[in-house]
């Protein structure tokens, strides 16, 4: 079972990064012309549910997410603060989750990577009054790695059983928020996704999801209803955080 924290003491491992705080960094566009409005709160929020749920912390009983007990932990301040919520809250669909209060979550792993230093936190005034804080990418090298692993595992070239059920997470949450970063091709080595057979891509996106569930067959239903919440939530076909989130 993955220990629980974001990262190791070396925030340039990607692979011991949780689902939410992948999918936060994995959110930044390196391309300042990128269009798009990003609503990294859902993909963030659909990340750590995912990961509760792998963790089995979160099953599902009837199409509702419910904590297995009162007592387990992860000891990530983010995944252990959506748990606490979850249980003090009526019971709800997964789909729900995936945006109610959403930005707490999206806060937390923000407070998360940037006491790591992958984060710089800066405070500012919009429209010079409302105090607000913002978060550049201080480490994009690791964001960089991040992205080569996910669209390495939406290539295909390997086969899906050799790709870790979290990797498979990540991809399919982030081609389910059409996140640019992952699903273009730009930078890859050639490796353009947008521009394979819709047919193709769909037919590895379902073997990914197949991999994301395979510690437990029951997780397959609660990734899928996870993943077309998240479907619902995005904005645009390609979302993008463009170099600075506030």
């Amino acid at each position: 079972m993955p220990d629980g924290s974001p990262v190791t003491s070396d925030p340039s491992a990607p692979d011991r990064f949780s689902l939410p705080a992948r999918l936060c960094l994995l959110a930044w566009d390196p391309d300042p012309a990128a269009e798009g409005t990003a609503r990294p709160q859902h993909l963030v929020r659909a990340g750590a549910l995912t990961e509760l749920a792998q963790r089995g912390l979160l099953v599902d009983d009837d199409g509702i997410a419910t904590p297995v007990d009162l007592d387990a932990a992860t000891g990530d301040a983010v995944l252990d603060g959506l748990l606490e919520l979850v249980r003090e809250s009526r019971p709800r669909p997964w789909g729900t989750w995936v945006s109610l209060r959403a930005g707490y979550t999206l806060t937390a792993v923000r407070d998360q990577l940037a006491a790591e230093g992958c984060l710089r936190a800066r405070r500012r005034r919009r429209l010079g009054v409302l105090p607000v804080t913002g978060h550049t990418l201080e480490r994009a090298d690791v964001a960089d790695a991040l992205r080569a692993g996910a669209r390495q595992a939406l290539d295909g070239a390997r086969p899906a059983a050799e790709v870790s059920a979290r990797d498979a997470a990540v991809v399919v949450l982030a081609s389910a928020a059409g996140l640019r970063t992952v699903l273009s091709g730009g930078g890859d080595g050639g490796h353009g996704h947008h521009r394979r057979a819709a047919g193709e891509l769909d037919e590895r996106l379902e073997e990914l999801t197949e991999r994301s569930a395979a510690a437990d067959p029951a997780l397959r239903t609660v990734v899928r209803e996870i993943r077309t919440a998240l479907r619902r939530t995005s904005p645009c076909p390609e979302p993008a955080d463009r170099g600075d989130l506030t």
